[in-house]
């Protein structure tokens, strides 16, 4: 059983990233065409896939349900959720409501940009945990053992030049987000992108979420977006104030 859900979950992986042929998920497998075909059709009778006129895969419908189901189990995002697209109409740049799922930090709402150039992103990707804004206001927010020992199993990965790639680096960079209440990503995941980050948090305080603006250089340089920070923290505010 354990052997069948693994493969039904690389199917569903691999077609999220566009259509495939029975005989290319069959190769993917490694197993026999009819094998993969057992799997594919248990996944079309659950509507997690279906095959069109030219025997092609793709993701099902299915699939908007349980992702719908999944978002409404996010309290936080549907109380966010006024407060962060007024901050996305205010200032129109992108704004990402961001939480802590096992070991990831995952997108659970966005709102685009207005400006031509934009940051690419999806609800449910995962991001880069050690140079994110959005990240970085989550893991400070934990007890300071759990935060050590989340920051020791991460992989410093340098996607810049101004990439953190230590783990010294990144807690005394958590310290000051810890004290200040915000964080920044300034252009460490991506070249020509910063981003701040400022805590939601529960009616006891707790931190639950994060939300962050995202503006390309092209469209404000680092200066310029320091000064939406107050219009971030004020939709952060009032989104804690009414409680998840």
């Amino acid at each position: 059983m354990s052997q069948t859900v693994d493969r039904a979950l690389v199917l569903l992986t691999e077609l999220a990233e566009g259509e495939r042929s029975l005989e290319q998920l069959a190769g993917l497998l490694g197993v026999h065409k009819t094998t993969a075909m057992r799997l594919l059709q248990s996944l079309e009778q659950a509507r997690l896939v279906y095959r069109d006129a030219e025997y092609r895969y793709h993701l099902g419908a299915g699939l908007f349900a349980l992702a719908s189901r999944a978002v409404e189990q996010r309290p936080v995002r549907r109380t966010a959720a006024p407060h962060l697209a007024a901050l996305n109409a205010a200032t129109g740049q992108t704004v990402h409501l961001a939480a802590l799922e096992g070991n990831e930090v995952v997108y659970i709402d966005k709102y685009e940009s207005r400006q031509p150039v934009r940051m690419y992103s999806r609800i449910g990707l995962p991001v880069p945990m050690h140079c994110t804004a959005s990240a970085k206001v989550l893991l400070a927010a934990l007890p300071p053992e759990e935060r050590d020992r989340r920051v020791a199993e991460l992989e410093f990965t340098p996607f810049t030049e101004r990439t953190l790639t230590t783990p010294q680096a990144l807690l005394a960079e958590l310290a000051l987000v810890a004290e200040r209440g915000w964080a920044q990503d300034r252009a460490e995941h991506e070249p020509f992108m910063n981003c701040l980050a400022a805590p939601v948090r529960d009616p006891g305080g707790q931190v639950v979420a994060a939300a962050s603006l995202s503006v390309p250089n092209l469209v404000l340089p680092y200066e310029g977006v320091l000064e939406l920070l107050p219009q971030l923290l004020a939709a952060t505010a009032a989104a804690s104030a009414v409680g998840n």
